[in-house]
């Protein structure tokens, strides 16, 4: 049986994700240090109010609050024995708030990387990985979860340890990786060296792309890259909103909703199918990103100083592939509209 994540691709050129989880739940008053997968057990009302905002701004797509939800990020919190309870949790309040959308809505199983080094660099074995995740993914699936979603990865081996769990539990899946450093993941991987490993899975995901890294501009140039390569699989783009600053003793996002909506017309003349964002994305950032998707006619392929025009300069002059590429950021953060 098709899985409800393909056939939804199957009906719509684009579809909307969600935004963020953490900046959203430090406004509910999320304190720094305390692990936001805990609130699916004390304070579930706002995990839902969470999932709602999104769907309520249109979202097609959400990740549930279980990003940090595996055995070896919660051993930080004494919780590693209760992987399965707030996992399940989080997968149970994401599925009703979906049913009750009135429209076709995916709940994502949110998987975040394991936070330990893979070996031979460090002492993550493969086999541990594939169980970390694996264990998460059971819970996650027994929750309702259409599909799960890896992010915010960096490493290879870490993608494929989540691609072989992620069969194991039987459930399709989507996977995006940061590119924070120069283009690059922080373990050096590029754009186009990410295609060509999602090609050889043997468990490929429905779709794939990037999320996170430093902000908008510099995730469309990876965008860009990926969809240079060809890849077979729909491409994800998961943007941060804007470049965070430090502003009364919290962290603040620059990315006006009116700036998240030019993003997402970009990301989808530049290839990508799933488009969201990720740090500092609210509802109404999703709200406006919706609108220009629905009103705006699709454009050619931007070229590079398109995106710089629109969003800012890039945060490195390359793209990790050493081609020199136009224009850094100016240091102030400031952005042309």
């Amino acid at each position: 049986m098709q899985d409800k994540l393909r056939a939804l691709l199957g009906q719509r050129d684009w579809l909307l994700a969600d935004g963020a989880t953490g900046t959203n739940l430090f406004n509910m008053g999320l304190e720094a240090g305390e692990a936001p997968e805990l609130w699916n057990e004390t304070h579930p009302e706002r995990i839902q109010a969470l999932y709602e905002g999104a769907v309520g701004a249109g979202s097609d797509i959400f990740l549930t609050n279980s990003f940090g939800g595996n055995a070896s990020r919660l051993k930080l919190h004494q919780a590693e024995g209760r992987v399965g309870r707030l996992n399940r949790i989080a997968a149970e309040i994401g599925r009703e708030v979906a049913d009750k959308a009135g429209r076709p809505v995916i709940v994502a199983g949110s998987v975040g990387p394991t936070g330990e080094i893979m070996a031979p660099m460090g002492p993550l074995t493969k086999s541990a990985a594939v169980e970390i995740f694996h264990e998460q993914a059971e819970a996650l699936k027994e929750g309702g979860a259409d599909v799960l979603w890896v992010e915010t990865i960096s490493a290879a081996d870490e993608f494929k340890a989540a691609a072989e769990a992620f069969a194991l539990a039987d459930m399709p899946w989507c996977g995006t990786m940061s590119f924070d450093t120069a283009g690059r993941t922080m373990m050096g991987l590029t754009a186009a060296e990410l295609v060509k490993l999602v090609g050889k899975l043997p468990n490929p995901p429905v779709a794939f792309g990037a999320n996170c890294g430093v902000g908008a501009s510099d995730l469309l140039r990876t965008v860009l890259g990926f969809s240079a390569a060809g890849p077979e699989q729909p491409l994800i783009a998961k943007g941060n909103a804007g470049i965070p600053k430090y502003v009364d003793g919290h962290i603040h996002y620059d990315g006006t909703p009116a700036l998240m909506a030019d993003y997402a017309v970009l990301a989808r003349d530049s290839g990508a199918t799933i488009i969201g964002g990720c740090c500092g994305t609210m509802p109404e950032h999703l709200a406006a990103m919706r609108d220009a998707l629905e009103t705006r006619p699709p454009g050619p392929r931007p070229a590079l100083e398109d995106v710089v025009a629109k969003l800012g300069g890039f945060s490195s002059a390359s793209d990790g592939s050493g081609d020199n590429e136009p224009q850094r950021r100016a240091r102030t953060g400031r952005r042309r509209r």
